[in-house]
């Protein structure tokens, strides 16, 4: 019991070191050099530290009072309140709860804002759903679902959060266009190469309930800028 609940914080703690140096440094207002020799009291500030950033960036709300106690009590070998199984089942439930709390928010969040966008100059509605705005318009072919096409994009939540850009990173990616989410597999058999558009996807034409990863919730409403680049000829 012990050494699965003591290998679950370092999971949480080398989760909290990845997101550090994926995203900007903490603030600091007064930065204290790294000691050489780090004390036992170093250490445990740093793991509670990052800890408490994946918690955090987990949407999680514990009481810290109570999870502070369980870690002293882990940490001194006493018997947990919970077995193993009971743990994971409490964090399950609470996944869940959150989880269906968060989506039925991105629900109607998503509804007002298509609701409102789609009443925008430009802005075209499909029948599925998906809307779509010409930013620069191209005079190239138009792909099938069955190719393969090079674009560049840039994602964003309907709040502005941006989670995945290939413009950031300063590359383009290719991908068979049958072999993404749906409102992307319809939206970019629109576009003619060399063009730009913007679409809104609804929850139903991207991630729907699942989500997808960290940063898209349930039910998540999403933005994609993007350019068609080139329509890929099949590798033989």
């Amino acid at each position: 019991m012990r050494k699965t609940i003591f290998t679950a914080l370092l999971s949480l703690a080398y989760a909290g070191v990845m997101q550090a140096q994926d995203g900007k440094p903490a603030a600091a207002a007064d930065a204290a050099a790294v000691p050489a020799e780090p004390t036992a009291a170093d250490v445990g500030y740093a793991l509670g530290c990052l800890i408490g950033k994946n918690v955090s960036a987990q949407g999680l709300k514990p009481d810290v009072e109570a999870m502070v106690a369980a870690l002293k009590d882990t940490m001194a070998g006493k018997p947990a309140k919970y077995s193993d199984q009971q743990l994971q089942q409490i964090m399950q439930s609470h996944q869940m709860t959150a989880a269906k709390a968060a989506g039925g928010k991105n629900t109607e969040e998503g509804k007002a804002f298509l609701e409102k966008n789609g009443k925008r100059e430009g802005v075209k509605t499909t029948a599925s759903g998906l809307q779509y705005e010409v930013l620069k318009p191209g005079t190239g072919a138009k792909p099938a679902a069955t190719d393969t096409v090079k674009v560049h994009y840039h994602g964003t939540l309907i709040d502005g959060a941006v989670f995945d850009s290939s413009v950031d990173r300063g590359e383009p990616i290719s991908f068979p266009l049958n072999g993404v989410i749906k409102g992307w597999t319809e939206g970019v058999q629109l576009m003619p190469v060399g063009s730009k558009y913007k679409f809104v996807i609804p929850s139903e034409l991207a991630y729907g309930e699942r989500g997808a990863g960290g940063k898209i919730g349930p039910n998540a409403t999403l933005i994609f800028e993007v350019e068609l680049l080139a329509i890929e000829a099949e590798k033989k």
